[in-house]
């Protein structure tokens, strides 16, 4: 799926640019390397970013693509998202073994297991279909998919729509989860490419692939990650929608077994002409993001609502329910 989602980027930016070179790099991260331990277990933040970071730093590569919901919302210093791609479907979608084809996760036989690496997954799914049970599932796609085809260990997976759709596996997808199932994670569906934030020209040539819609929901997404300070070890779940020039931003966050949560939705106006902001500020990053063709005024409201949606869910309790999620994964 990495070397797809590279490639897809590759491809847009020889479009854009037929007199240059790329080529690609192909490394593995810790991520891929630890197999048999849940994500969430594992604490380190930089799973999958930090080889291809060190690489980045060492300038043997210019750019490095990324699953935006892989990227912590605070980046080492001296990097920046230079791009935000135009975001895929962003819902989590369920995949069902062969022998329940047809079928949805409120149909299936009590006490049936459902494959997922994710907390915040498991967390609202515990609480909507109590009848089932969820178990860790690790692997990249391919490996996941096995496991559920080939072993009658799980009766379905739930994974994210947009890597099985890049995968072009699409077919398999047998029930999509809207907002009233289960909320998305932060950054779910869009690609990120990840630069060094003082090279200019890199910087320059990769803001073309900005997708300002999908800019702004994810920097309010980003905002209210950072200031709910969660990350893989707790369930914390998004929804946005931006229609009329208004942003819209649901957010939520779960005990682990879902009982206990908090959701709210605020709105903010993003329309903001665009200011040729040379200078000083034409640097400015948002949450890890340098967008210079979005403009500044939308990203700080979006930013801001971000921010403020997780101060009131922390003004009702939701630092409670993060930390007890916490002690409980650690445990």
């Amino acid at each position: 799926l990495a070397r797809i989602q590279t490639d897809s980027v590759v491809m847009m930016l020889r479009e854009l640019y037929p007199d240059l070179r790329f080529e690609i790099v192909a490394m593995s991260t810790t991520g891929d390397k630890i197999l048999d331990t849940a994500l969430s277990k594992i604490g380190e933040k930089s799973l999958f970013t930090k080889e291809l970071e060190n690489a980045l730093e060492r300038n043997e590569v210019d750019l490095v693509v990324h699953s935006l919901k892989d990227l912590p919302t605070s980046l080492p210093p001296g990097f920046t998202i230079g791009a935000v791609c135009k975001r895929e479907n962003p819902l989590d979608a369920v995949v069902f073994h062969p022998k329940n084809c047809g079928k949805t996760l409120s149909l299936l036989p009590e006490k049936s297991v459902i494959g997922t690496s994710s907390l915040r997954r498991a967390a609202q799914l515990k609480k909507k279909f109590p009848h089932l049970e969820f178990r860790d599932i690790r692997g990249n796609l391919n490996t996941r998919l096995k496991k559920l085809d080939e072993k009658e260990d799980f009766s379905a997976i739930v994974l994210a729509a947009a890597g099985l759709k890049r995968m072009g596996w699409e077919n398999r997808i047998g029930q999509l989860l809207g907002p009233e199932d289960c909320l998305y994670a932060v950054g779910q569906g869009a690609l990120a490419v990840e630069v060094r934030a003082k090279d200019q020209e890199i910087l320059n040539m990769v803001s073309a692939l900005h997708d300002a819609d999908t800019v702004l929901c994810c920097i309010a997404e980003r905002a209210f990650m950072k200031r709910l300070e969660g990350g893989c070890s707790v369930p914390v779940a998004v929804n946005t929608l931006l229609k009329d020039g208004q942003l819209y931003l649901t957010g939520a966050v779960y005990s682990l077994d879902g009982s206990d949560s908090l959701k709210e939705t605020m709105q903010t106006s993003v329309t903001y002409p665009h200011q040729n902001e040379d200078g000083p500020n034409d640097d400015v990053q948002h949450v890890g993001i340098t967008a210079k063709n979005v403009p500044g005024q939308a990203q700080e409201a979006a930013e801001n609502l971000g921010v403020e949606l997780a101060s009131l869910l922390l003004s009702k309790g939701a630092k409670h329910i993060l930390s007890v999620a916490r002690q409980l994964n650690d445990a």
